[in-house]
């Protein structure tokens, strides 16, 4: 009984458990959380290892998971309600109600708890990265973010699978990252750096010089090239992990030294994967690359050879204080590996690692030329104007004066006229979600920031479940402060990207989505079966991505390019109230368009979709709001 409720003091970690040949095996995302609690040496955290089979898989584990961390086994099916709306690993708070899910996010939270209990930790913090940024960028947005959080994992996961007789080629997103540890690296403040770098060099330069001369008098021999050696990078990478305060050097760069000029500084070399110093990228990368270099090792060794900047990386992150023991206590025997002295060839621009859809990108470089009337005199050639429905209910509003003051979107810090015209568009979305939604179902508000779209919702519908999603923190523990001001008790909070969030829903709602955001919203809400109300933003910020390219319907394909299509995209934000009335009329033909376009990508999956404006135009420069129902039901 004991051990229960102290295990109830602490927040629950969920970690997957796979099965590979018939045999449980611990998921890289798991192998990684695992290591991060391991170095940090935190237990702060309830672990359950989730299995999806019934019977013990933990003892087979044992050896995988570090002896700090207290795992206990757990079904699925025995899952908290919230986290099964979640892929794993996930976080639920001591609540219940408030959820983390993704492995960036729950790394970073696992940082923030470390941090919390002992502060004097500065190699955890430094994992955070200049200005605690490190993998903060959601995947869906960020090449960076995504390489590493999924590409690299799910390559070395499928790698892995592939039969022990067979030798396939590096895999993409592996070429990738040795191809950005082969790069010069850029950081903050590096001029002081590189001015170290650049004496270093020429002290040893004179040194190397000297002896060559001597050698050449004694053997009569040519005197070689002096080598410059290499670990003035590593030397202030693992400085700044220190625990204790560095001092900074007393000694300052000779006059010759400071009048170089700073393009002419010798470069920094990749010590680490986001560049000189260690941070969570190469924590998440650890366990993948050493899992992929082991069977790269034990089955094609000679594939090692195209790889040296990333058997130098994993060279040199043994060298992290912690790193060996905490490897060791999580079953992985780190090796020293051979570093070939040449790296590959260059490759060639057919062989560089970008999608297609990044290719394409990169082919549209030219600059927009001419304004946004040539691409709708072509589309309106081809029978394709901007149609608004009428409003669903017109007129209709909240009883804002009768509302708890929690719910007031000027209960924050909102001016007057900014919260007025915030209860104008919460009216508008509201008004159209009551008229989707029945008792029993289940309301998401994707992008939720601090909830005012997900607590008006959560007040009107009390019959209904509503569930916040927003990747940014600090939004969402505002969100939770309001919600415990009002006593909600339908409501839960879930911290994560799009692309994390699993579970059954029946109503989306995204107030102001920016960008592909408002697109990844409406792509959720189809593969969901549910109903979507949207009212999108920051056209734009439109770009391809992972999942769609624009434009997105048949009919836009047919007659517009992706750079005809971007030129409605960027006049559909010149809609601001200071620019001259037929120029917004324009932005709000273009907003229109491209909302079109969105639509009839939305009926190809059986949805009936209608684009109207918000009451009144004046709430907002981006007043149109979407509303699709599914199986063309009006």
């Amino acid at each position: 009984m004991k051990h229960t409720e102290a295990r109830q003091q602490h927040p629950s970690l969920y970690l997957d458990v796979c099965y590979r040949r018939e045999e449980p095996c611990l998921p890289l995302h798991t192998s990684v959380a695992l290591f991060l609690l391991s170095y940090c040496k935190c237990k702060s955290f309830n672990v359950f290892l989730v299995s999806k089979r019934p019977g013990s898989a933990l003892s087979s584990l044992r050896s995988h998971i570090p002896a700090s961390v207290d795992a206990c086994e757990l079904q699925a099916e025995l899952l908290p309600r919230l986290v099964r709306c979640c892929r794993l690993p996930a976080v639920l708070d001591e609540t219940g109600r408030s959820c983390r899910a993704g492995l960036a996010v729950v790394l970073r939270h696992v940082i923030s708890r470390t941090l919390e209990e002992d502060p004097s930790r500065n190699d955890v913090r430094a994992l955070l990265g200049f200005k605690k940024t490190c993998l903060k960028a959601c995947a869906e947005v960020s090449k960076w973010t995504r390489l590493c959080e999924i590409g690299i994992p799910s390559a070395v996961e499928e790698y892995l699978q592939s039969p022990t007789n067979q030798y396939p080629p590096p895999p993409l997103p592996i070429l990738t990252l040795e191809q950005r540890l082969a790069e010069p690296v850029k950081v903050h403040n590096d001029d002081k750096i590189r001015r170290q770098k650049l004496q270093e060099q020429r002290k040893h330069e004179k040194i190397e010089s000297a002896e060559g001369r001597r050698d050449a008098e004694l053997h009569s021999k040519p005197a070689q090239a002096p080598q410059v050696p290499d670990g003035l990078e590593l030397r202030a990478a693992l400085a700044r992990l220190s625990v204790e305060p560095v001092p900074a050097p007393t000694t300052r760069e000779n006059s010759e030294i400071r009048k170089v000029r700073t393009t002419d500084l010798p470069p920094l070399e990749h010590v680490f994967a986001e560049g000189l110093y260690f941070t969570l990228t190469d924590v998440v990368l650890l366990p993948c690359i050493h899992k992929y270099l082991c069977c790269l090792q034990a089955h094609n060794a000679s594939g090692l050879h195209q790889l040296p900047h990333l058997l130098r990386w994993y060279s040199r992150v043994q060298e992290v204080p912690g790193v060996l023991e905490s490897a060791t206590a999580c079953g992985m025997t780190l090796f020293a590996p051979h570093i070939p002295t040449s790296g590959p060839p260059e490759p060639s621009a057919g062989n560089s690692p970008t999608s297609p859809v990044e290719q394409e990108e990169a082919n549209e470089t030219l600059p927009f030329v001419g304004g946004p009337r040539p691409t709708m005199t072509k589309l309106k050639e081809n029978g394709i104007e901007a149609v608004f429905a009428p409003h669903p209910r017109p007129g209709w509003t909240l009883p804002w004066d009768s509302l708890p003051a929690a719910i007031n979107p000027n209960e924050g810090k909102m001016s007057d006229v900014r919260a007025d015209r915030k209860r104008q568009q919460l009216n508008n979305l509201v008004a159209a979600v009551t008229q989707l939604a029945r008792p029993g179902h289940t309301v998401v508000d994707f992008c939720s920031g601090t909830g005012h779209v997900g607590i008006v919702l959560a007040h009107a519908l009390p019959d209904c479940q509503v569930i916040l999603i927003e990747n940014k923190e600090e939004s969402l523990v505002r969100a939770q402060s309001r919600c415990t001001e009002l006593g909600l008790e339908n409501i839960g909070f879930i911290q994560a990207n799009l692309d994390y969030f699993t579970g059954p829903f029946h109503v989306g709602v995204g107030l102001h989505a920016c960008g592909v955001a408002t697109d990844m919203v409406m792509e959720h809400c189809i593969q969901a079966g549910a109903a979507f109300v949207v009212s999108p933003c920051c056209y734009g910020f439109i770009q391809n991505a992972v999942k769609f390219t624009f434009p997105k319907s048949k009919r836009f394909q047919e007659t517009l390019t992706y750079k005809e299509h971007m030129v409605l995209c960027r006049f559909a934000d010149q809609t601001a109230v200071q620019l001259p009335p037929e120029r917004r009329l324009i932005g709000k033909q273009c907003m229109g368009l491209v909302d079109l376009d969105r639509s009839w990508a939305a009926e190809t999956h059986g949805y009936s979709v209608q684009v109207t404006t918000m009451e009144p135009e004046s709430c907002s420069p981006k007043n149109n709001m979407l509303v699709g129902r599914p199986g063309r039901q009006h």
